[in-house]
């Protein structure tokens, strides 16, 4: 198996080295940038499968960095390294192009499997990830409107029913990590908002059952799975 090239932009030389020498050990291919600029420079002459960025760096900060970076590859999966954890922080992260969010300090087996989990999406994910509407078996999903019809039948979503019911649709047939949910959606994973996530499921399974063939499966230990 080709062995990912990921491109790590930290300005923090001990742990930069750290996560490098880590990563390299679990069969990555890190490529140490010391600040945003150089990490940009290292973007446009070579090829990376990943990034893995600080926010706060000289030079180019982290978040104007992801937004140069998905200007020239879009597809590209970007994961976020930072102390910082006020909401709008995070907020911008994910505006900024993020794939996920870990902040510091974290484990480095955590980090590993965060980007394992977002390079088997990054395989699978459809050439068009957001559409205004999904056909979900008899169900025709409206994005904007915020509408699940069913045989003519209209049933309202909140938003964040909405924002859910999208983000499983598109991973369908595959996973949807617990943790990137909750970050996309309720920005911190907290074990309340986790709560909150299954309440939201809940419902929207109560919804989906008029079509038997449509089913949102839990995934023990990982996430949920939607099926149709």
């Amino acid at each position: 198996m080709k062995r990912v090239r990921i491109l790590l932009a930290e300005d923090d030389p001990n742990l930069g080295m750290l996560l490098q020498n880590y990563l390299a050990l679990k069969e990555y291919e890190p490529v140490l940038a010391i600040d945003g600029a150089q990490a940009m420079k290292l973007f446009r002459k070579e090829k990376f499968g990943l990034c893995l960025l600080d926010v706060m760096m000289p030079e180019m900060d982290g978040f104007t960095l992801a937004k140069e970076i998905r200007a020239i590859e879009p597809g590209i999966p970007v994961i976020f390294l930072t102390a910082k954890t006020l909401k709008e922080d995070v907020i911008e992260g994910f505006r900024s192009g993020a794939d996920d969010y870990i902040t510091k300090p974290f484990s480095m087996e955590e980090l590993v499997y965060r980007i394992e989990a977002i390079l088997r999406r990054s395989a699978k994910r459809e050439p068009e990830a957001s559409q205004e509407q999904y056909m979900i078996g008899e169900f025709i999903f409206d994005v904007s409107r915020q509408t699940l019809i069913h045989k003519g039948e209209t049933q309202k979503l909140t938003t964040k029913e909405s924002e859910l019911l999208e983000l499983l649709c598109r991973h369908r047939n595959e996973i949807l990590e617990r943790n990137f949910a909750l970050k996309a959606i309720w920005i911190d994973d907290n074990y309340f908002n986790a709560r909150s996530m299954d309440v939201y499921i809940t419902k929207l399974r109560k919804y989906l059952k008029k079509d038997p063939a449509v089913e949102i499966l839990n995934i023990h230990g990982r996430g949920y799975k939607l099926l149709y």
